[in-house]
């Protein structure tokens, strides 16, 4: 019943919005108070305009999202002075030629849209536009003049480079969406824009290069946007959960990033951008597997390097993902794979511990998850600091207490390191998570229970879509053509095809008569 009754309210206070301006400015001046509740921070400002000021009109906006100063200079003055002192045929009677006059002659303004309902007046208005409305017209103007204080272009702070532009999103929406066009310059980049959450109505923006993405992913994007029925979206993390398509899997399937030049390539394979306004992380579909795995940096350093990079960076997952449950499989069930002098040395290590590798293992990996997340909480000028002597301090004393060996304070150690080596912070949470379960199969089977593990999370991984895509793409299905840019990657002008299972037309990335090998120096 509660549920039905604001539902009714919401129903009501939709209908309610949506209702027509009247012809009486105060009127109107009086619904948008009594809709806002009288807020200190609406302002309201009523004067006359017109020849002997017989025509009265005032102005609405809301404080701190507005630049006062072009208020003052393009909008009071032009209507207060200029209207007296001007020959143009000023019209006496009330109506749309009014209006039109004012916008055409008098309003020194680019962007000035219509406003004929109350729904679009109070998103205009709380979005930091400035609303003109005359008496006697059932139409205003939403003028654009938005001005409020936001982050300026920074450093990304998380995905970090070492060779590669040092600019990174930021909060506001419009300020991203430009450096996206600052790297394609091309009249085929695409925007779409629309407002989600009932309450919070929220600036979303889609964008996409028409004739390289696929139109199908794109009606299908715009369909999941659509149906999406909240009350608020405060970061792009809400858009994410709600147009993914696997909810209850440790794999992300929707990529995001913080900094232009990696959307502008994910763009330019023929991918979706998805910008949410207030939050400077930008989410990219479809998403594959192997895209999780790659840095912008790889496509800046020469083919060779970045290859060698990447096959690092795939043994530092693989370290992440199976060292504590080797060790506890080894150390438990098949220590006659160790070394006997290996052997003799972990088991005087052991000797006093008196846990089994499994629980010991688990209490270190527990403590450094509690160490890693309490670093990322403090202050930064202690959480790191912190992060790093409770560790060492931990580890020692652990050691010399006797309750867990000094080997499994190595692994788990490597282990947590080898973490930090994924670009992508939401797969490397993922191999976190998977790390338990792998650790409690190598207790309990040995070996034959991490293989039992790395083959369910193979055919959990080869049944993920992103958006139609198989998630495992260009492994499953096997692409051939693809695979020059996934474990290792070939130069520049071998890439000379874009991914076939994200786009089925425009496959070609060079035009015919670009080389297809270096030239050789004479």
């Amino acid at each position: 019943m509660q549920r039905m009754n604001k539902r009714e309210e919401a129903m009501t206070q939709q209908s309610n919005r949506m209702q027509l301006l009247n012809e009486s400015l105060e009127d109107n001046i009086e619904h948008v108070k009594a809709a806002l509740g009288n807020s200190g921070d609406i302002v309201f400002r009523e004067f006359r305009i017109g020849p002997g000021g017989h025509l009265k009109a005032g102005i609405c906006y809301t404080s701190g999202m507005v630049d006062t100063k072009s208020v003052n200079d393009y909008i009071m003055e032009p209507l207060l002075f200029n209207v007296q002192q001007t020959d143009v045929n000023f019209p006496i009677s009330f109506g749309d030629d009014l209006l039109h006059v004012l916008k055409d002659s008098f309003l020194s303004v680019c962007e000035i849209q219509d406003v004929a309902d109350f729904g679009f007046l109070f998103s205009s208005l709380l979005s930091g536009n400035v609303i003109l409305l005359v008496d006697g017209c059932r139409q205003g103007f939403a003028i654009a003049m938005s001005d409020w204080k936001h982050r300026s272009v920074t450093e990304p702070s998380v995905e970090s480079v070492v060779r590669g532009p040092r600019e990174s999103f930021t909060e506001n929406l419009r300020t991203n969406t430009t450096l996206i066009r600052r790297k394609i310059k091309d009249p085929r980049l695409w925007l779409e824009n629309r407002q989600i959450g009932r309450v919070t109505q929220t600036n979303v923006a889609v964008m996409y290069i028409k004739g390289i993405v696929n139109d199908k992913v794109v009606e299908e994007v715009r369909n999941r946007l659509d149906r999406i029925d909240i009350d608020g979206i405060l970061e792009s993390g809400y858009i994410e959960e709600l147009i993914q398509d696997e909810s209850f899997s440790p794999f992300p399937t929707v990529y995001n990033s913080e900094r232009p030049d990696a959307i502008a390539a994910e763009l330019l394979e023929g991918k979706i951008a998805i910008l949410v306004d207030g939050t400077p992380v930008v989410l990219i579909v479809p998403a594959l597997f192997i895209s999780f795995f790659h840095s912008s940096e790889d496509y800046y350093q020469r083919a060779d390097i970045s290859t060698l990079i990447r096959l690092l960076r795939f043994i530092g997952i693989l370290i992440a993902l199976l060292a504590p449950s080797l060790y506890i499989a080894i150390t438990t069930f098949h220590q006659e794979m160790l070394p006997t002098q290996l052997l003799v040395s972990l088991a005087s290590q052991r000797e006093g511990v008196p846990f089994p590798a499994f629980i010991e293992a688990l209490m270190m990996e527990i403590t450094f998850e509690i160490l890693r997340e309490a670093g990322i909480r403090m202050p930064r000028s202690v959480g790191q600091a912190v992060s790093i002597v409770g560790t060492l301090v931990i580890g020692t004393a652990a050691v010399e207490a006797g309750i867990v060996s000094a080997a499994m304070v190595i692994v788990v150690s490597i282990t947590a390191i080898s973490s930090f080596v994924l670009p992508s912070i939401n797969m490397s949470i993922s191999i976190r998570m998977l790390r338990f379960p792998l650790m409690a199969l190598a207790a309990s089977f040995g070996i034959f229970g991490i293989i039992i593990g790395v083959i369910a999370l193979a055919i959990h991984l080869c049944s993920l879509r992103s958006f139609g895509v198989p998630y495992m793409s260009p492994f499953a299905p096997v692409v051939a053509d693809d695979l020059k840019d996934t474990i290792i990657r070939l130069p520049h002008w071998a890439l000379f095809s874009r991914p076939r299972l994200i786009n089925q037309r425009n496959i070609i990335r060079e035009h015919t008569d670009a080389p297809t090998k270096p030239h050789p120096r004479e």
